[in-house]
């Protein structure tokens, strides 16, 4: 097997004999790449983040900005990474680098400050930068002379297509953000030539198949879905990372060591998306990126649920399957997918099985999973109730832990609620759905009176308790207060 590499900056560098845990942060600076940063350790600040080359989804190759504090290096064998030093153009011996428009934008509008968080940001903005299809959806304000100060009716979207949710991830202690968001407002489209630009009409570089040992741990990329099965039945104390946001935080900050880490993020069997006349299945793999592009809207829950799922650079990461596989009563994903009915596809080395995800969740953090089993994919079923919602209650509007997290998904004809499902986290140990109100609902007209009544009922499914996001009372209240909020909104959209 290959020695593992990984090229930066368009050098190709041997990871050897950094040990497997490293992160791909600690790699950067080891190697005097010094613009990558350290500010949190835990995917929250973006003063790290990196664009890798991964597969795209209407071009060949995306540039996706990634945390680098999370990512073990190990895990990037094969792959390219470009650092805010990579983005700035070398011209001959002797003359300064040429800045990247993204760099020039927030140079000449004041962008950075101190200067900590700029080359996260400015990472994070070319990642957007390169997005393919981005100036082709100028925000309404396009024609607005000044570029750098206009924005649309929201202020999330430049008139230059420009997505201010790509920056979400990236804090500025300085409280520099106009500037910055007028730089993103400022860029314009790729220059004919631009190498980046040009590299994504091309490949990514293929997934390495990667056994990379340093002393006593091991870093295992397995080349296929039956390959890992085995390796997983052999190795019951193996540590199973997808897109590593949530062992990396283990890793930084808890200082956890794992004898034996396999990766399935880039398994072909667990990233396909497939729609049949029954279901969606969603490969485990998948980034929420991927799937949200991907999907384009078609499931208007996960739509909902998307923007408000941690922030565009852990999106960029993080999976499906990794947040079911962590059983937290407070991830995002299970009261949506609680709510459309999602199944789970369980395979193992001895074959497949489909489980509910009602029936997944058996305690706090735990599940029906067996040793040696993954997470395939998600199936949502086919067709879609019509009338849904996802309302996350928690301190700060994006990139927050919830506090609750309620969604909706009813069937509503001729005024009664002929189905309702409705998934609840952060109010039990595990995910759970609201059986008692989804009884009190069915069947019944859809009035104030019936909405009142089982928003009451509403309050008194799970067991909240009292922590430092939120009390139980106020766990309780804002169930209800979610049913109360869905039925205002249906109504208002009949008048209208």
């Amino acid at each position: 097997m290959v020695a593992a590499r990984i090229t930066v900056n368009g050098k190709e560098t041997p990871i050897a004999p950094a040990p497997a845990h490293t992160t791909v942060l600690d790699f950067l600076r080891e190697r005097g790449l010094t613009g990558t940063k350290e500010g949190c350790a835990e995917g929250e600040c973006g003063a790290c983040s990196v664009l890798v080359a991964r597969p795209g989804v209407h071009k060949p190759t995306d540039w996706v900005a990634v945390n680098a504090c999370l990512v073990p290096v190990a895990a990037l064998d094969g792959q390219e990474v470009i650092t805010s030093e990579g983005l700035a153009t070398v011209g001959e011996p002797g003359t300064p680098a040429a800045l990247h428009p993204v760099q020039e934008e927030m140079a000449v509008r004041g962008g950075s400050q101190c200067g900590y968080c700029t080359p996260g940001f400015i990472c994070s903005m070319a990642s957007e930068y390169y997005r393919p299809g981005r100036c082709a959806h100028p925000g309404p304000d396009a024609a607005a002379p000044d570029a750098g100060s206009a924005a649309d009716a929201d202020g999330e979207h430049g008139p230059n297509g420009f997505d201010l949710h790509a920056l979400s991830g990236n804090l500025c202690r300085c409280t520099g953000y106009r500037p910055i968001r007028d730089a993103a407002f400022a860029v314009g489209s790729p220059a004919e030539g631009d190498p980046l630009a040009r590299r994504r009409e091309q490949s990514p570089p293929e997934p390495a198949a990667t056994a990379y040992a340093v002393d006593d741990s091991t870093f295992l990329r397995p080349g296929s879905l039956s390959e890992a099965l085995r390796l997983l039945r052999d190795r019951p104390d193996a540590v199973v990372v997808a897109g590593s946001t949530d062992w990396g935080v283990e890793v930084n900050i808890r200082s956890r060591r794992a004898g034996c880490v396999v990766a399935v993020d880039r398994l072909p069997e667990l990233r396909e998306l497939r729609e049949t006349s029954g279901h969606i299945e969603i490969g485990a793999a998948q980034t929420l990126t991927e799937i949200e592009r991907r999907l384009d809207g078609r499931v208007p829950l996960l739509a909902e649920l998307f923007p408000q799922f941690a922030s565009r650079l852990i999106r960029n990461s993080a999976t499906l399957g990794g947040n079911l596989g962590t059983g937290s009563p407070i991830g995002d994903s299970p009261p949506v997918l609680l709510a459309l009915e999602a199944s789970l596809v369980l395979a193992g080395a001895d074959g497949e099985r489909e489980v509910p995800l009602s029936d997944y969740f058996t305690g706090y953090r735990q599940s029906v999973r067996r040793p040696g089993e993954l997470i395939r994919a998600v199936r949502v079923p086919l067709p879609l109730s019509p009338v849904t919602a996802f309302h996350k209650i928690a301190k700060r509007r994006f990139d927050d832990i919830s506090s609750v997290a309620v969604a909706f998904a009813l069937d509503i004809e001729d005024g009664i609620v002929r189905k309702a499902r409705i998934g609840l986290g952060g109010v039990a140990a595990t995910p759970i759905r609201a059986l008692a109100t989804e009884a009190a609902l069915e069947g019944a007209p859809w009035t104030a009176g019936t909405v009142e009544a089982a928003a009451r009922v509403l309050c008194a499914q799970g067991t909240p308790m009292d922590d430092h996001r939120a009390s139980a009372g106020y766990r309780s209240a804002m169930l209800g207060q979610s049913l109360l909020k869905l039925y205002a909104r249906t109504t208002e959209a009949v008048s209208s």
